[in-house]
């Protein structure tokens, strides 16, 4: 715990009884926008707070630009499902494609701490395999790094956070900082259904503290971890990254939406970026820029970002910018028990299996697939009933049945391709900027693998005694759009994270993933985000 300490303080910067020290907000450093900070960050959700409160650490001057509010849990977190809608990105966004992707609540965040203030806290590794899918599998992309590179910074995020599960046998077999939680209703019947079913199954890994870490206090099993976790136990950078940053001298500037980033056209290099505040336009100087705003507004600000030297983008003179975009197919498979399972009460991540992550040489999909327990609040499982079709008194059956209910999920590896993209639709938004507009499509093995990972929880469910089951299909998760690559007619930023076109232009999110594996992405931004930290404080 005291190396922890050494590299990030966050966790003993709260107060003691668990609270985010508003005295640190008040007394941040605040540089002008005339100031030229050594870095300026765009986003400071998973990736860009990483960032701040590693080059803060490192003695650089830094500003973090965030689009949303600088949340307090205590003020603004409500133990409310339908209360807590304002932690998604809800402006406006058009949808195309054959397989269009509804944009919101389980795929964008809002506010300091990005979308990790609503994650629902899970926290795996990818696989080796995962950075040579091409190679190994013949389908996705090659990373232009290896799993060896990014190893060390699993370990760092994962102790940071800290991360709590049993030892975990798939990948790389490795071990996490504090013990698994205890297994409530949806778990237990998970573990009881796999392995009846033969199926291996492992508890976590989970970033919500288990015991005291710092000033963390331990979870107390209320079941909001979708919500915002209000006692902040939950990881996230808000609570994880954020103080330490502070406290080192960065600044977080919340409710600024940045439009462009200014390139001088003399030199190819970023100098800054416009932003919008308060109705005002404004520009803050900058040595380097960092976009970490994630897999739509990172190209969608890139590709705003047009001048004489870039006329169909910035970093975009290959036509990559905005491509490969993948979302994961989340189906849910839920199973009705006779006895009362009250999955609300525990993480909705407790128990997993990764027994189906990589490619099956007997099947004819490539890649796999992950199950977790999702355990949906009350509203949520609402809408998993009316996708079956229930209304009226069907519905209002279901939902007084709500407590004798187990719910699965899947993440399911869909392929990157280059038509699924982010483009800039004619429609502006509020600031005079073009809205994003996210075409997305699904080829065979994205479809393959959508029924057999619903063949497998419904196998898994119906083995712990289920009379009744029924699945959705939806999407989780959003990565790619400015994919790293070994050259720029293949991708936009290197193994870095630094753009090939403009030197001193780096993207630290979720865009700069060639593939997407079957696991929850946020821990492989922190450690990326890590990773191009390291790169830019040694440089």
């Amino acid at each position: 715990m005291s190396r922890v300490r050494d590299r990030n303080e966050s966790a003993w910067l709260l107060t003691p009884r668990g609270a985010f020290p508003t005295q640190l907000r008040e007394q941040m450093r605040r540089f002008d926008d005339e100031d030229e900070v050594d870095a300026v960050i765009v986003g400071a959700g998973a990736g860009g707070s990483t960032v701040a409160q590693r080059l803060a650490r490192a003695g650089w001057k830094v500003v973090a630009l965030d689009a949303g509010p600088f949340w307090d849990p205590e003020q603004d977190w409500v133990s409310d499902e339908a209360g807590s809608h304002k932690l998604y990105w809800t402006e406006p966004r058009q949808i195309g494609g054959s397989d269009p992707v509804p944009l919101g609540s389980n795929n964008s965040g809002r506010g300091v701490g990005g979308s990790m203030v609503h994650y629902a806290g899970y926290t795996p590794r990818f696989h080796p395999s995962d950075f040579r899918t091409l190679t190994q599998d013949g389908v996705g992309a090659d990373w232009p790094l290896d799993y060896d590179d990014l190893k060390p910074y699993y370990e760092q995020i994962e102790a940071e956070l800290p991360v709590a599960g049993e030892d975990w046998p798939w990948g790389d077999p490795h071990n996490y900082p504090q013990r698994p939680h205890p297994v409530g209703g949806n778990g237990e019947i998970f573990l009881r259904g796999a392995q009846a079913a033969g199926i291996e199954a492992k508890v976590g890994p989970v970033a919500i503290s288990n015991g005291r870490f710092g000033h963390r206090p331990h979870c107390i099993y209320r079941g909001f971890c979708l919500q915002g976790c209000k006692v902040n136990a939950k990881a996230s950078p808000l609570v994880t990254h954020i103080p330490d940053a502070l406290t080192h001298g960065a600044e977080i500037r919340p409710d600024c939406m940045v439009t462009r980033v200014e390139i001088d056209e003399r030199t190819g290099r970023a100098t800054g970026v416009h932003y919008v505040r308060d109705g005002r336009q404004r520009f803050q100087r900058a040595r380097i820029v960092v976009v970490a705003g994630y897999s739509i507004e990172t190209p969608r600000l890139l590709l705003n970002s047009a001048s004489a030297r870039f006329p169909d983008g910035l970093c975009n003179d290959f036509d990559q910018v905005g491509r490969y975009l993948m979302v994961q197919g989340a189906p849910q498979t839920a199973g009705r028990f006779d006895e009362e399972i009250r999955m609300f009460k525990a993480p909705p991540p407790e128990v997993s299996t990764e027994a189906f992550y990589e490619t099956d040489p007997t099947k004819s999909y490539k890649r796999g697939f992950s199950i977790q327990t999702v355990s949906p609040l009350p509203i949520t499982w609402a809408e998993h009933v009316m996708a079956q079709g229930h209304w009226g008194r069907d519905l209002r059956n279901y939902m007084s049945d709500y407590v004798h209910w187990s719910v699965l999920g899947a993440l399911c590896e869909f392929l990157p391709l280059p038509e699924n993209r982010i483009t800039l639709a004619d429609q502006k938004d509020r600031n005079g900027m073009p809205i994003a507009h996210m075409a997305y499509s699904q080829c065979e093995n994205d479809k393959q693998l959508v029924k057999a990972a619903t063949a497998v929880m419904e196998r898994i469910l119906k083995a712990a005694g289920a009379d009744e089951v029924i699945t959705i299909n939806r999407y989780a998760h959003l990565v790619g759009g400015a994919r790293m690559a070994a050259s720029e007619q293949e991708g936009v930023v290197d193994r870095y994270g630094r753009s090939f076109a403009v030197p001193n232009l780096f993207i630290a999110d979720g865009s700069v993933l060639p593939t997407q594996g079957s696991a929850n992405p946020a821990l492989t931004i922190m450690a990326i985000a890590a990773r191009t930290a390291g790169y830019l404080a040694a440089a």
